[in-house]
C-alpha cells in the first residue's frame, strides 16, 4: 500500500502590523514599506523617482549643510515626537547660519518589533513638520536591526540650505559691546523629555518647545545686523553661550534673572538639582546682535510666534576672554562652566 503526501509551500505573509527583520532586507517587504508608508507621506517629485540620489536646482549663492541623528525617548511627547523633532532641529541648525532651508534627507534606523501604526505617525508627523517648514525630504533609507539592538527609532538626516548674499553669521562674530539675546524661555524641552519619561507631571502645560526658527531669523535677518545665532539644543543655553565665548575669544556677562524660565521648569530643576541653563531646547535661539541693531531685532522677533517672548539677557565685553560671567539674582557672580556630562541624556 502506497502513500501519497501533498507537499505545499506556505504563501508569504505580506501583511504585518510590526516591523519584522524582512523590512530591512531589500526585498518585497521593503519595496511594500516604502510604497505604502514613506512615499505617501513624503510624496514629491524628486523622492517619487526612488534614484539612489535626489538631484535638484539650486540658485547661485553659497550652500549650507548639516547633518544631525535622533535618539529621544519616549518616541512620543507633548508638544512632538522623534519626526517633528527631526525636521525642526535640521531646519533650525541651517538657519542658525543664516540660510533657507530647501531639501532634507532622512534614514531610518528601526528595530524589529517597533508597530508600524507608531512607525506611520512618526512619518506623517515629519510630513507634516516638512510642509510648515517649506522643506522637502528628498531621499532617504531604512535599516532594520534586530530586537534588543536599538530603542524602537533613531533617525539621521541631513539638510540643505541657501546663504543670502551679505550674510556671515557665526559664533566666532561675536564683538565687544554685542547685546546677547535669547528668544524665549529655556529648559522647556528637556523638562518635559524627562517628566514624560518618568511619569511625572508638574502642572500646567508643559510642552517641548520643538518648532521651525527660519522664519524668526529671517525677520532678525531684515530688521539689523545679526553677529552670532545659535541654537541652544544639548547642554542647553550655558553650553552655547560658552562655546560662542570660546570660538570668538570674547567674554560674555549673562544676567541670570533676565532669562526667562517658566515656574514648572524651575521647580523641576529644584528637585532634580539641575541648573536650567544647562537644560535642552528644541525651538529657542540665542543671538549676538550690535546695540545699534538690538531694539529693531527685537521688536521684529516679538512679531513672530516663535520670538514673541524674546528679550535682552547679557552682552558681550572684552574682558575675561574665553569665560561667560553670570551675575546672579542675589547680585553676585560666578563663572560658568560645561558640565562634564549630559545632565538628562537622550533628550534629542
Amino acid at each position: 500500500m502506497s502513500t501519497a503526501f501533498t507537499l505545499s509551500c506556505p504563501m508569504p505573509v505580506t501583511q504585518h502590523k510590526a516591523i519584522v527583520l524582512g523590512h530591512g532586507s531589500g526585498g518585497r517587504l521593503t519595496a511594500q514599506l516604502v510604497r505604502d508608508l514613506f512615499l505617501p507621506a513624503f510624496d514629491n517629485p524628486t523622492l517619487r523617482k526612488l534614484d539612489d540620489q535626489a538631484v535638484f536646482d539650486v540658485a547661485p549663492g553659497r550652500i549650507a549643510l548639516t547633518t544631525d541623528s535622533y535618539v529621544v525617548t519616549p518616541l512620543f511627547f507633548p508638544g512632538g515626537d522623534i519626526g517633528r523633532l527631526a525636521v525642526n532641529g535640521t531646519v533650525n541648525d541651517l538657519a542658525m547660519g543664516g540660510a533657507r532651508p530647501l531639501y532634507l534627507t532622512a534614514a531610518f534606523i528601526i528595530e524589529e518589533g517597533l508597530s508600524l501604526e507608531d512607525l506611520r505617525r512618526v512619518t506623517y508627523s515629519m510630513a507634516q513638520a516638512a510642509a510648515e517648514a517649506g522643506v522637502a525630504i528628498v531621499t532617504g533609507d531604512t535599516k532594520v536591526v534586530n530586537r534588543g539592538c536599538a530603542d524602537k527609532l533613531f533617525i539621521t538626516t541631513a539638510g540643505v540650505g541657501l546663504v543670502p548674499d551679505g550674510i556671515s553669521i557665526s559664533a566666532s562674530n561675536a564683538r565687544a559691546g554685542d547685546v546677547v539675546i535669547v528668544s524665549g524661555p529655556v529648559g522647556d524641552h528637556g523638562i518635559t523629555i524627562w517628566s514624560t519619561r518618568e511619569g511625572i507631571e508638574f502642572g500646567g502645560t508643559l510642552k517641548s518647545d520643538t518648532a521651525p526658527l527660519h522664519s524668526l531669523v529671517e525677520a532678525m535677518i531684515g530688521a539689523g545686523d545679526v553677529h552670532v545665532l545659535r541654537d541652544p539644543t544639548r547642554g542647553g543655553l550655558g553650553t552655547s553661550l560658552c562655546e560662542i565665548a570660546a570660538s570668538s575669544s570674547m567674554g560674555i556677562e549673562l544676567d541670570a534673572s533676565a532669562v526667562p524660565v517658566r515656574e514648572e521648569v524651575k521647580a523641576a530643576c529644584e528637585i532634580l538639582g539641575m541648573d536650567p541653563l544647562f537644560v535642552a531646547n528644541e525651538g529657542r535661539l540665542v543671538a549676538m546682535v550690535p546695540e545699534s541693531s538690538a531694539e529693531r531685532v527685537l521688536r521684529a522677533m516679538r512679531r513672530v510666534p516663535q520670538g514673541q517672548d524674546a528679550c535682552r539677557i547679557g552682552r558681550v565685553a572684552a574682558e575675561h576672554a574665553g569665560m561667560v560671567l553670570v551675575k546672579t539674582e542675589i547680585g553676585g557672580s560666578r563663572i560658568l562652566d560645561v558640565p562634564f556630562a549630559e545632565q538628562l541624556p537622550r533628550i534629542c
